[in-house]
C-alpha cells in the first residue's frame, strides 16, 4: 500500500533510515487481504499519493503523519506543496535519528534545529541546500509546531522564535519569526527568452532537429510532435507546468472560425487553488486536436488490442462530458472539472459495456499511462541536454516558457 518516492535518498532494503513514501491505492487493490483495502484507506481519510513518513525501525508515527493528512487546512493545499513541506520535516526526522542521537521529532529543540541548520546551509557537500530551500524547511516545521501545539502534542514551542521587521505584500511589518529564519535572498532579475532562442531550443531539443534546421539521422526520441505540442501550449497560454500536465480530453476547446480556444484552468490543479481562463491560439488548438485525433487515437486503440487498461486499478468510470463537468459511469452524478484532483483525474477512464476503453488524461505515454509533470520535467532536462551536446549555449525549463519574448 505504500510507493517509495525515487529519489529519496534511501534504498528499499535500508532499514535504517527513516524513509518518504506515498500512498498508492492501485499497490492496495493488488494486495490479497480479504478485504477492500482502497475502501479503508478512503474512510481513514488518505487520499492517493499521500505522503507518510516511516521511521528508522520502520514504525509509523500516526500523529507525524496526520500531520501531513492536514496540511490542507493549514494553507498547504496543492500535492506538490504537501509533498515538499513532507519530504522536508522526514528529512529533519532523519537528521535527528542519525546525528542527533537518536532523537524524536518530538524531543527535538533550538539547538537540533541550529545544528541541522549548520548541516544544510552552511557545511560544502552535496546536500547543501539554498537560502530559498532553508526557508520552506524552517516555514515547514513552524507549521508543524503551530499544528501540534493546536492538537496538544506539544506543550511548549520546540524552537526561539524573535521579533523581526519583514517586508510584506502591505508593506513592513514587524512579525514573529523562527530565529533561525534566513533574510529573503536577492531577488534575481527575471531572464526573457526571445521567441527565436525559444524555437531553436524546441526544435533541436524536442523534435531531433540540428540547428540548422535539418533532421537528424542520430535522433532516437519518441513523441517529439507531441512533446513540443506542450511546450507551445505553455508558451501561448502562461500555463504551469502542472496545469497543463493535468489537462483532460474533454477540456480542450472546441475550434472556432479565427478565434483563440478559451480554456478553463481547474481551480483543483491551478496555482493556491485560483482557477482562471486561458486562451490557445488557433495554430496550437489545431494541432492539439490533430495529436487528439491521429497520434493519441491511433495509441489507445493500441493499446485497448493490447489489454493495456484492462488490469486498471480502481479506475473512475466516466459516461460522458460537457463544458464544466463529467457524468459519471452511474449516470446519477456529475463532477465538476473544477474539483478533480490529480490524482483523480489520472483514475479518469471512458467505459464501454463495463470494461475500460481509455483515459480521460490528455497527454499519454508509450504504454498508454497518463504522462506525469516529473516525466515532463526529465524531458525538459534531456532536451538541454542534447541542446547542450549541438552547441546551443542557453537551457530551457518549464517555468521559463512563461517569459517567452513574443516575435
Amino acid at each position: 500500500m505504500m510507493d517509495r518516492e525515487e529519489g529519496s535518498g534511501t534504498s528499499a532494503e535500508d532499514s535504517t533510515v527513516v524513509q518518504w513514501h506515498r500512498t498508492s491505492t492501485a499497490m492496495a487493490s493488488e494486495l490479497d487481504l480479504g478485504l477492500d483495502t482502497a475502501g479503508v484507506l478512503a474512510r481513514a481519510g488518505v487520499r492517493d499519493g499521500q505522503p507518510f513518513v516511516l521511521g528508522a525501525d520502520g514504525s509509523y508515527d500516526v500523529a507525524l503523519n496526520r500531520f501531513f493528512q492536514e496540511l490542507d487546512g493549514w494553507g498547504v493545499r496543492s500535492a506538490n506543496g504537501v509533498a515538499a513541506y513532507s519530504r522536508d520535516v522526514m528529512l529533519f526526522c532523519r537528521f535527528l535519528q542519525e546525528a542527533r542521537g537518536g532523537k524524536a521529532i518530538w524531543e527535538c529543540d533550538s539547538t537540533d534545529l541550529a545544528a541541522y541548520k549548520r548541516a544544510r546551509l552552511w557545511t560544502d557537500g552535496p546536500h547543501r541546500v539554498s537560502v530559498s530551500t532553508w526557508r520552506r524547511t524552517v516555514a515547514a516545521l513552524d507549521k508543524w509546531v503551530r499544528w501540534s501545539l493546536s492538537e496538544g502534542l506539544l506543550q511548549d514551542e520546540p524552537f526561539r522564535y524573535v521579533d523581526r521587521r519583514v517586508l510584506t505584500p502591505q508593506g513592513p511589518k514587524q512579525m514573529r519569526v523562527n530565529a533561525q529564519q534566513e533574510p529573503d535572498p536577492p531577488v534575481r532579475p527575471i531572464r526573457f527568452l526571445p521567441f527565436e532562442e525559444y524555437l531553436l531550443w524546441r526544435n533541436v531539443g524536442l523534435r531531433g532537429e540540428l540547428p540548422d534546421g535539418t533532421s537528424d539521422p542520430s535522433w532516437r526520441g519518441r513523441h517529439g510532435e507531441r512533446n513540443a505540442l506542450f511546450a507551445d501550449l505553455l508558451v501561448y497560454t502562461g500555463m504551469r507546468l502542472c496545469e497543463g500536465a493535468n489537462m483532460l480530453v474533454c477540456e480542450v476547446p472546441r475550434i472556432m472560425d479565427r478565434a483563440a480556444g478559451a480554456l478553463q484552468v481547474p481551480a483543483a490543479v491551478a496555482k493556491r487553488g485560483k482557477g482562471r481562463i486561458v486562451y490557445v491560439n488557433q495554430r496550437t488548438l489545431r494541432s492539439l486536436h490533430h495529436y487528439l485525433e491521429i497520434e493519441r487515437d491511433e495509441l489507445v486503440t493500441r493499446c485497448l488490442a493490447k489489454g493495456c487498461y484492462d488490469g486498471m486499478a480502481d479506475p473512475v468510470g466516466v459516461r460522458g462530458t460537457g463544458r464544466y463537468a463529467l457524468t459519471l459511469e452511474d449516470g446519477k452524478r456529475s463532477w465538476p472539472y473544477a474539483k478533480i484532483g490529480t490524482a483523480a483525474r489520472r483514475r479518469l477512464t471512458w467505459m464501454t459495456d463495463g470494461r475500460p476503453s481509455g483515459p480521460l488524461w490528455l497527454w499519454l505515454g508509450d504504454r498508454g499511462e497518463p504522462v506525469s509533470p516529473a516525466t515532463w520535467q526529465s524531458i525538459f532536462r534531456r532536451a538541454n541536454q542534447r541542446c547542450a551536446k549541438l552547441g546551443i549555449p542557453f537551457e530551457v525549463h518549464p517555468h521559463t516558457l512563461r517569459h517567452i519574448l513574443s516575435a
